[in-house]
C-alpha cells in the first residue's frame, strides 16, 4: 500500500454470498428477508469501514425485488458511499446474482462508476437526504417523551 491510501478511507465494498437452502422461502426462492439482512450487513460494513467507527442504519429509501434469487446462486452486493454529511452518510448497493452452473449474471450494473458518475450520485444522494430531512418527524430524547 502507498502511504497516501491511508489518508482516504475506502468507500467501496463488495460482498459475495452463496445462497443456501436455509435462506429459501416456501416457493423455493431466497426469502426477501434474507436479502434485506445481507443488504444491511454490507451497508454497515461499507459505512463503518469508511467512517472508522460503528454506525447504525437509520432508514432504507427503497428496495425493489425485480426477479427471484435462487438457492445455489452467488449473490454479490456492491456497496458504495454516495454521500457523507457531518453526522450521516448514504450507502448505495447494487445486487448482482450469478448462476454458477451457467455463469449467467442478472441484475448486472449498466455502467462502471467514473468521476462524473460519482459526482452525479453524490448530488442525487444530497437531494434524497434533503427530502428525508424535510419529511422526517423529529426524534425525541428519552427525557422529552
Amino acid at each position: 500500500m502507498r502511504g497516501d491510501e491511508f489518508l482516504s478511507p475506502v468507500r467501496e465494498l463488495c460482498m459475495t454470498v452463496l445462497m443456501t437452502p436455509d435462506m429459501a422461502n416456501f416457493a423455493g426462492n431466497v426469502h426477501g428477508g434474507a436479502i434485506l439482512r445481507l443488504l444491511d450487513q454490507v451497508a454497515y460494513a461499507c459505512a463503518s469501514r469508511y467512517a472508522g467507527c460503528y454506525v447504525v442504519t437509520l432508514s432504507v429509501d427503497q428496495v425493489t425485488f425485480r426477479e427471484p434469487i435462487h438457492v445455489g446462486e452467488l449473490v454479490s452486493f456492491l456497496a458504495m458511499v454516495n454521500y457523507v454529511g457531518t453526522s450521516s452518510m448514504e450507502v448505495g448497493i447494487k445486487v448482482v446474482a450469478e448462476n454458477i452452473q451457467t455463469q449467467t449474471v442478472r441484475h448486472a450494473p449498466a455502467f462502471k462508476p467514473e468521476t462524473t458518475t460519482d459526482f452525479r450520485r453524490f448530488e442525487a444522494a444530497q437531494k434524497r437526504r434533503q427530502q428525508r430531512q424535510t419529511t422526517a418527524s423529529p426524534v425525541l430524547d428519552a427525557g422529552q417523551a
